[in-house]
């Protein structure tokens, strides 16, 4: 009996619950349950089969620590010799970020937010997830926190969905009011020269200047969901805005405020960042999986982490992709250096 053999995984990362696309050979069995996928001996039922192609779910199990787990076919007896891939950790649990997690390069420190229903005030706004990876409440006075960004000074800045403010984190913890009447305030980025940039749901991107005051910078298209915003190397601004469609696009926007499409095709696109090459990485659909797509300077898109309900990212400083859900954080390693407009 011949024995199955793996060619190649897409993508060749991923966290639990996303689907693995497992190109094969001789992957042969009489029935469908005959068909096993195990990764790092763990094992998950695959969603469809042939000898030549397997989808297979990532089991939540076989990512405790994450990094690198072994793929291998099972069938009729005959097991294949084992693919490397790379599993995300999951840092925390019992969330919800509705954008990107931010990471602090002073401290090491990643934060992300329980921002609730609309109007809801919860317990805790903000999480702050130690370089340890213990998970303790920061912030506890904000309704619906949104997008999250550090200053150049190292200041922390976040949006508020509920009453379309920008707050300023103080140095003893407590959240004041920076900037407001921003419509539905979501995304928030600053670009090369520290200038903030906000964006409200309903069509606008906001400039703000260092004493709170907003200017109207582009007008796009409203989103259903959020704005969210990333400065590429470039030096442009690109945004993603979810609509009911599942070919929506990535917006870039020059300097004068004209906006552009980027790259169009992507479902539900939500959460970006840039590395150092210029890629850009956006939490998406794209050709019916879902996951992190990075999409090259020259506007070529490949499937590279796959997860489920996903909805921002960022860098670490050791190469990590931290990725949330709408209900946890994870840290994929990847030894991707990542992009700091500042």
């Amino acid at each position: 009996m011949s024995q199955p053999v793996i060619e190649s995984l897409t993508p060749s990362a991923g966290i639990e619950g996303g689907e693995v696309v497992i190109t094969c050979r001789d992957f042969l069995f009489s029935t469908h349950d005959q068909a096993r996928v195990k990764f790092d001996g763990i094992e998950t039922r695959p969603i469809s089969a042939s000898s030549t192609r397997v989808i297979a779910p990532i089991p939540s199990n076989s990512l405790v620590e994450g990094g690198d787990v072994w793929i291998t076919l099972e069938s009729n007896g005959s097991t294949s010799e084992g693919y490397s891939f790379i599993a995300g950790q999951k840092l925390s649990e019992n969330l919800h970020p509705v954008a990107n997690p931010a990471y602090d390069r002073d401290n090491g420190a990643i934060y992300t937010t329980l921002s609730g229903s609309r109007g809801q005030k919860v317990p805790v706004s903000v999480y702050k997830i130690t370089p340890d990876g213990e998970s303790e409440p920061f912030l506890t006075d904000i309704i619906n926190p949104t997008g999250l960004a550090f200053s150049p000074g190292g200041e922390m800045f976040i949006t508020s969905r509920y009453d379309g403010s920008v707050y300023r984190v103080t140095p003893f913890k407590e959240a004041e009011e920076f900037a407001h009447n921003l419509g539905i305030a979501t995304g928030i980025a600053f670009d090369s020269e520290g200038r903030m940039f906000v964006g409200d749901r309903t069509g606008t991107v906001y400039l703000v200047n260092d004493i709170g005051e907003a200017t109207t910078f582009a007008t796009l298209e409203p989103s259903m969901a959020a704005y969210h915003l990333a400065f590429g190397p470039d030096g442009l601004l690109y945004v993603t805005g979810p609509s009911l469609s599942s070919f929506d696009s990535v917006m870039r926007i020059r300097p004068d405020g004209e906006a552009e499409r980027f790259f169009t095709g992507l479902g539900r696109p939500q959460g970006l960042a840039f590395d150092q090459k210029g890629n850009l990485y956006v939490t998406a659909s794209r050709r019916g999986h879902r996951g992190v797509v990075k999409i090259t300077p020259d506007a070529e898109a490949e499937m590279v982490v796959a997860g489920i309900g996903l909805v921002g990212l960022c860098f670490d400083d050791q190469g990590n992709m931290v990725l949330a859900s709408n209900r946890e954080i994870f840290s994929v390693p990847l030894g991707i250096e990542g992009y700091w407009p500042f």
